[in-house]
């Protein structure tokens, strides 16, 4: 399945930010002595394995009371990326291209991926009287930022339907990357004409701004999976911390159970832990559309991966690299078979 690419990042570039306090695990990785887990994660309902994991405790459950759990949110992959080679995070949800570019940029020496979280739930929305690619043309189009996950997508797609693109923000379509909150009020004050984004976002676009769905991504991929949140590790932490890394398996895979099997319920921890980081929680009607657009699972789609590799290459973001190695999901299959799960593969 394993296809050669060479990479490199060419929007986005992952900064091993100068002086950043290293804060990983301290002590002999026994879970006992003060140790110090940093889990980061994006306030979005494609990450509610985290918002969930966190708010009811499954994470630090599992950890111990001997470990400390700290958490932090991002807005976008490449940005939890550098803070990821930075030490600011020792793990992290995010997207598929922000990994892929980590794994290149490091030489496939930084990151693995050790599990899968979310397939779905993520949409073009766009304006009223914007019914087909062609009328796309000369409009101005918002992602979460340049070089993430469906900053890549919608670039492809564009291309796919005789639109180009350039990373300076020209072209027959304007890409303009930007925070999915500031999304929201652009588009509501017409700024601009549409986004690719990730739920709840898509789902709030069409609901608090009359937008409507021009593509819904998973029509674009087979069976209509494709994985748009997965677990990534620090390979220095996972090799120092093989126990802790387990660990957080074991709370990320009781957390998904979870979710299928009392979305409702989850929809909730979920909603509570979005009112905890942004103030805001969703509304009953956006939550519900949301949770039904994605699916949580604990299998990485790595032909998805795979094939958004080439994509990325496809519109300048990536060259071509080997991404032979870049899955680990060895320890995630250990706690699937002992739980009686299905497994699953890279």
């Amino acid at each position: 399945m394993h296809r050669r690419f060479r990479g490199r990042i060419a929007a986005t570039t992952l900064i091993v930010l100068a002086g950043a306090g290293t804060l990983s695990a301290c002590g002999d990785g026994s879970g006992s002595g003060g140790s110090e887990v940093k889990l980061g994660f994006f306030p979005n309902i494609t990450h509610a394995t985290a918002l969930v994991g966190i708010k009811n405790g499954t994470f630090q459950k599992h950890l111990g009371a001997g470990v400390k759990l700290k958490t932090q949110s991002f807005n976008a992959g490449p940005a939890a990326v550098e803070a990821l080679f930075a030490k600011g995070v020792d793990a992290t949800y995010v997207g598929p291209n922000p990994a892929i570019n980590a794994w290149a940029k490091s030489k496939g020496k930084a990151i693995k991926i050790i599990a899968g979280a979310a397939s779905g739930g993520v949409a073009l929305v766009v304006r009223p009287g914007i019914d087909s690619a062609a009328d796309l043309r000369g409009k101005k189009i918002a992602t979460p930022q340049k070089g993430n996950t469906q900053d890549v997508a919608l670039r492809h797609w564009l291309k796919e339907q005789g639109l180009k693109t350039d990373l300076a923000g020209g072209g027959d379509v304007k890409v303009v990357p930007q925070e999915n909150s500031v999304t929201l009020q652009s588009f509501s004050q017409g700024q601009i004409d549409g986004a690719w984004v990730p739920e709840p976002f898509a789902s709030r676009l069409q609901q608090e701004s009359k937008g409507k769905v021009l593509v819904d991504e998973k029509t674009l991929w087979p069976g209509g999976k494709f994985v748009i949140t997965q677990l990534i590790v620090r390979t220095e932490f996972q090799k120092e911390h093989p126990d802790l890394v387990k660990k957080l398996l074991e709370a990320h895979v009781e957390v998904n159970a979870f979710i299928n099997k009392d979305k409702a319920a989850a929809a909730k921890v979920a909603n509570d832990e979005l009112n905890a980081l942004t103030g805001k929680p969703l509304k009953p009607a956006v939550l519900d559309a949301t949770f039904k657009n994605v699916t949580f699972t604990n299998d990485p789609v790595a032909s998805s991966l795979i094939e958004g590799a080439k994509h990325a290459e496809e519109v300048g973001l990536l060259e071509k690299t080997d991404l032979n190695g870049i899955y680990d999901l060895t320890t995630l299959n250990e706690i699937l078979k002992a739980g009686g799960k299905a497994q699953v593969n890279a």
